[in-house]
């Protein structure tokens, strides 16, 4: 978090191949240089440089898990909105590393408009979020306003590539 805007990197040049590679890779991001090619019609070295070309430009960040959160117990999600309350009293920097400790928020996102953070927050249950909110959340320095939106359903869309 750190308090600091991200640096966007300098846009690269993506040509229809390497297109497709991230969007098998978006699928899958487990497979072998060797399956993307045979995939892609690419021999395996010809894969790897491109995959190594895409990491190094900062195009491929991180490679992520996705977990089965309700087959690991966690079946409720939560999106709150937070306001602080005290501006300039509590600096965003001790709210940012307060909230971070937190098992339970998956992320946090410090935005522009009603409010001033939106967390995803996992929990058991209602009650097991509750919990979290009375006693982890609402006791952050700073926190004013708090709005909360259960999760129902979530689709994951293809992305722009």
């Amino acid at each position: 978090m750190g308090g600091s805007a991200p640096r966007s990197p300098a846009m690269i040049d993506l040509d229809p191949t390497d297109r497709a590679l991230l969007r098998a890779l978006a699928e899958d991001a487990t497979q072998s240089a060797g399956a993307l090619g045979r995939r892609l019609g690419l021999s395996q070295p010809a894969t790897w440089r491109r995959l190594k070309r895409l990491r190094d430009a900062g195009a491929i960040a991180r490679t992520r898990l996705d977990l089965d959160l309700a087959a690991l117990g966690l079946g409720v999600t939560v999106f709150l909105g937070i306001s602080l309350a005290a501006k300039g009293r509590v600096s965003l920097a001790d709210f940012e590393r307060a909230v971070s400790a937190i098992p339970e928020v998956q992320t946090v996102q410090h935005v522009l408009g009603l409010y001033d953070y939106r967390l995803r927050v996992v929990a058991r249950d209602l009650p097991d979020f509750e919990r979290v909110l009375r006693r982890r959340i609402m006791t952050l320095p700073g926190v004013g306003a708090v709005d909360a939106n259960v999760l129902l359903s979530e689709e994951r869309l293809r992305g722009p590539l």
